[in-house]
């Protein structure tokens, strides 16, 4: 039984607060989308009748989701353990899919109340998941396809020095366009890590099977640690085509809001499972893709922001790595109190109450960098009535 299980949550009031953006150094690129000038990020903070707080990133434009589907039992919950809260807040949104945003939202929720448990039993948080470490291994993430081959090296030597032994860089340049660019790029990057370094690439799902494969002989076996969603995520035919004919680990699960996904996944010859804990169905179905990477002796790592992911990834094996997207991360990091520690290619991860990550909101507010804000009491949500399916 989970530690949570029998917590029982008196909600009085959920606030959510969307910080100014930050500059992207260097605006950032991938196959598809870019390039990113500036990166946001908002919070969701949910507060209990005795004053204990509970926080996560959220996404601050589905409050439709919120307001219709999770507040209203959330906050009239009727003093139930979380056991058979969650379940509540589960189903409330099968008519949204379980495989959408919906999902994403709920699993935001569901780790602002680990968050909050975890502050009440004054314990951090991944002590309060039963973690027996307080660091674990990054990975250094960029390369954006804008990025020139100086700006590779500039951003490749910034995360060797910081002590990280694997680095991911971007390839599908213009929509896929330019392989043999993506190619020489990646050979460049392999040139300047040696031996000692692991380098995987990401695609961002731009190109058929054929292309692919076609990109990986190109690179003439440039042992990549994995290969990231090369082709589109719900192309599971291209996905289990491409895992029969290579030997190099595919990597999905980003795109994936439900840890139910994932057993086919690996069932398809996929061999690197990438679970985003803020844009999954709550922690549990976090940690459930995480035993069956471990089950299954395949690879693991988590992104999304990172400094919250440790907290989580510290529960896993010391082979397991967190996903920091320096260009986008780091422009953040000036909005919190709390951060995790970067040391020697780990994140070290304090020992304050709840989350790893922990926003100081009198240095917002004094700076004005809360660009808009929206909260719910009680008294602002009636209690929830569910639609019929039709």
């Amino acid at each position: 039984m989970n530690t949570i299980d029998n917590e029982v949550f008196k909600i009085s009031s959920a606030r959510i607060r969307t910080l100014e953006p930050s500059c992207a150094a260097p605006p950032f690129q991938d196959a598809t989308m870019g390039p990113f000038h500036t990166f946001g990020i908002a919070i969701l903070t949910l507060e209990d009748e005795d004053g204990v707080i509970g926080e996560a990133p959220v996404f601050s434009s589905y409050n439709n989701i919120l307001e219709n589907f999770i507040l209203p039992i959330l906050l009239h919950n009727q003093n139930q353990p979380y056991n058979k809260l969650y379940p509540q807040l589960y189903w409330s949104i099968r008519n949204e899919g379980f495989r959408g945003q919906a999902s994403a939202v709920l699993g935001q929720i569901d780790l602002a109340l680990h968050d909050l448990a975890a502050r009440r039993h004054k314990l951090p948080l991944h002590k309060y998941l039963n973690a027996e470490r307080n660091e674990v291994d990054f990975y250094g993430s960029g390369g954006g396809t804008n990025y020139s081959l100086k700006e590779l090296e500039a951003e490749l030597t910034c995360f060797l020095n910081a002590g990280t032994r694997c680095y991911k860089m971007k390839v599908g340049k213009d929509f896929g366009s330019r392989m043999k660019e993506d190619v020489e790029r990646v050979k460049f990057v392999r040139r300047l890590m040696g031996k000692d370094v692991k380098l995987a690439v990401d695609a961002n799902q731009i190109w058929t099977c054929e292309q692919a494969l076609q990109f990986i002989d190109m690179t003439g076996g440039e042992d990549l640690a994995w290969f990231e969603e090369p082709v589109h995520s719900a192309a599971l035919d291209q996905i289990e085509k491409l895992t029969r004919s290579t030997t190099i680990a595919i990597s999905y699960g980003e795109s994936e809001r439900t840890s139910k996904t994932f057993p086919a996944l690996v069932n398809m010859g996929v061999r690197h499972l990438q679970p985003v804990p803020t844009q999954i169905g709550g922690v549990r179905e976090w940690m459930e893709v995480r035993d069956l990477a471990h089950q299954t002796g395949i690879q693991f790592t988590s992104g999304g922001y990172s400094w919250f992911t440790a907290s989580l990834m510290a529960s896993a094996n010391q082979h397991c790595q967190v996903e920091y997207l320096y260009a986008i991360m780091h422009g953040l990091e000036k909005y919190f109190l709390v951060l995790p520690e970067r040391k020697n290619g780990k994140f070290v991860l304090p020992s304050v109450e709840g989350s790893g990550a922990q926003v100081d909101w009198d240095l917002c507010a004094r700076g004005n960098k809360i660009v808009s804000q929206k909260c719910w009491s009680r008294r602002d949500v009636r209690t929830f009535s569910p639609l019929v399916s039709i």
